[in-house]
């Protein structure tokens, strides 16, 4: 199991997360279960889903996840912006979270580039084993 306090991608939106928490708290009241909560819950969504996919034994999940993660990113991403232009994040604040979230967006597409070359590299491996072992049983088939 992967530990995920360890994972920059894990670091870097979690610190997102505590910001939006903090930048959601002066929005207006009457946004409470409208944009404060939707934002709340996609910036959470990224660190969370990266702690399942770490949680999960195989590498196929762990991309699953990390690919949700980047869905929740992105949605993120959006709700800044529509809350900048709303009025509710001032021009500083909206630049100083946007500037972190497009660095952990960076830093979590870094790393489904990684996982993802794995994948595919155990996918190969796995398939020429699949092969070898037939190419051999059929060997012993023929032989005996």
């Amino acid at each position: 199991m992967r530990d995920y306090r360890n994972n920059v991608a894990w670091q870097k939106s979690h610190e997102v997360t505590l910001r939006v928490y903090g930048a959601t708290k002066s929005f207006p009241a009457d946004e409470r279960f409208g944009l404060t909560s939707q934002m709340r819950r996609a910036a959470y969504s990224v660190p969370s889903n990266i702690v399942e996919g770490c949680a999960r034994e195989s590498k196929k999940d762990y991309l699953r996840f990390l690919y949700i993660a980047m869905a929740s990113a992105k949605e993120m991403e959006y709700f800044l912006l529509l809350a900048h232009d709303l009025g509710y994040l001032p021009d500083t604040e909206y630049e100083a979270l946007n500037g972190l979230a497009y660095r952990a967006i960076g830093t979590l597409d870094g790393l489904i580039k990684a996982v993802r070359k794995q994948v595919g590299l155990l996918a190969n491996v796995s398939a020429l084993l699949v092969s070898a072992t037939l190419v051999a049983l059929g060997r012993l088939y023929y032989h005996a």
